[in-house]
This record gives C-alpha cells, structure tokens and sequence, in this order.
C-alpha cells in the first residue's frame, strides 16, 4: 500500500470506453489483493498537489469481465483498503427518457435494483444482519461538486435521472423498457448495483454519472442494438469526463456529508 502522503484518496471506476484519465500526472499502476479476491484490473495511480487518484477498470483491462461476473465486492473493497473517501462513477447507459439523446450526460440523482446477484453485502455472516439506508442513494455532497465541475468545465450535464439495473448481459426486451419507463426509470445498466450499496456498507462516498449511448430497446422502432454502438459512443465522450474530472480534483473542497456514519443503528440488535 502507498505510504501515506496526508493527500486525499478518490477512486474512479469507469465503464466502458472510460478507463483512461488523461491530464492528471500517471505515477503507475498497483495491485491489491483482497479477502474477496482480485478486483477487475489493477489500479492505476495519478496524482496532483491535493489528491491521488486509484482509477480502475470496472470490466477489466480488456474488457474480459461481463457486467454479472464483475467482482464488485473485490473492487469496493479494494479501494477501502487503498483509503479513498469518494467514488466517482461513470457508467454507459441506455436512454429510456425519451428527452435523452446520445451523448448525454446524466448526473444519477435515485435508482433501482433489478438485479438478482449473489455477493451484494459484506455482511453475509449469521447473526450479523445490517440493513444500510438507501433513501440518499448518492452522496449529495459529491453529486453538488460534480455538477459545479461540469459547470466549470463547460459540459452540459443533466442534474438528475433515475438509474435502473439490470443482470445482463443481454439487452433488455422493449416490453421490459416499457415496463421500466412505467417504473420511474430513465436510464438503464447493468452495472449500479451492488457497486454502489457496497460503498455504502463501508462508509466511502459515491456519486455517479452515467453516458446516454443508446436509445433502450423499442425507443427507436425497427432498430438493432450492438455492443459496439455503445463503445463508440463511450470513446466519444471521454474527453468530456477527463474534462470533469479534472475541474473536481481543482478544488479539494467539498461540504460535509454523513455517509461515513451509515452503519449508526443499521445493524440489528445493536
């Protein structure tokens, strides 16, 4: 583990087409090996006078790892150990609003769970049940400064969405989108959840801004959707993203927030 520097420590998990931040000075790569095995890839380390930033690849290097075999537990637990307060996430969505077009970008104000995975909690243990507070799903101290960054940037970013999450990795049936837009959802991944709960469970901060690079399944009539629409769409946008970050670690300042208290009467019978 890195000697501690007195900097502040933010990991960025990036989707697809979002592995790389350029502008910020590189300083290597690091692995960390967990209880829960070995996260996606390693992480790579930048730095400024204020921060370090551990980037990782949710996918893997190659993009090997499909949304339902990525080790989420692995990969949040593997920044826990590195020390980082906050998560920057940036996920490849589809568009189920139909105000939505390719190449937006969504600040992620709620969410929902429509997965059915194994390995959602650390706290699998008998007689260690934990119910975590899910009516701020997003840390609203990161979400303000990611949305001033963007301001500052000069990116449009929309200030809120509704992000739902799906198994995979297969694209979803249009009567599935139907059903979603019915729901409350405008966007949907495969890749939220448990990622985000599992930051929760340990106290680190975690905001998230999702890509529009498709219109979901039955938006557009009589069209196709591939997986290569959707990484060309991601590159095409990574500079907007390099740009955010770069204005968020600018100003090391952000306001107060309680996420690190989350466990406070969450366990039960304690």
């Amino acid at each position: 583990m890195k000697k501690d520097t007195g900097k502040e420590k933010i990991g960025i998990i990036g989707g697809t087409g979002l592995e790389n931040i350029a502008g910020i000075k590189y300083s290597g790569e690091q692995f960390v090996e967990t209880p829960y095995g070995s996260p996606s890839d390693k992480f790579r380390v930048y730095e400024n006078d204020s921060f370090i930033i551990y980037a990782l690849n949710r996918h893997g290097a190659n993009h090997e790892y499909a949304p339902h075999n990525v080790n989420y537990q692995a990969n949040i637990y593997g920044l826990y150990s590195l020390e980082v307060s906050e998560i920057l996430s940036f996920s490849s969505v589809g568009g189920i609003n139909l105000n939505y077009k390719n190449g937006d970008l969504v600040l992620t104000t709620d969410a929902i769970d429509n997965t059915n995975r194994g390995s959602i909690t650390f706290y699998n243990e008998k007689g260690n049940v934990v119910h975590i507070d899910m009516s701020s799903p997003f840390c609203n101290s990161v979400r303000e400064k990611l949305l001033k960054s963007a301001e500052n940037a000069g990116i449009s970013l929309t200030n809120g969405g509704t992000y739902i999450c799906t198994d995979g990795p297969r694209f979803e049936t249009p009567a599935e989108i139907k059903m979603y837009r019915i729901w409350g959802a405008d966007m949907v991944g495969m890749t939220l959840f448990p990622e985000i709960t599992l930051a929760k469970e340990l106290g680190i901060c975690y905001g998230n801004i999702s890509l529009i690079t498709n219109a979901a399944s039955g938006v557009e009539e009589n069209r196709k959707l591939t997986s290569d629409e959707v990484v060309d769409e991601a590159k095409k946008n990574t500079a907007k993203i390099t740009k955010i970050i770069e204005e968020y670690i600018k100003n090391s300042k952000r306001q107060p927030c309680s996420c690190k208290e989350i466990l406070k009467g969450a366990a039960v019978g304690k």
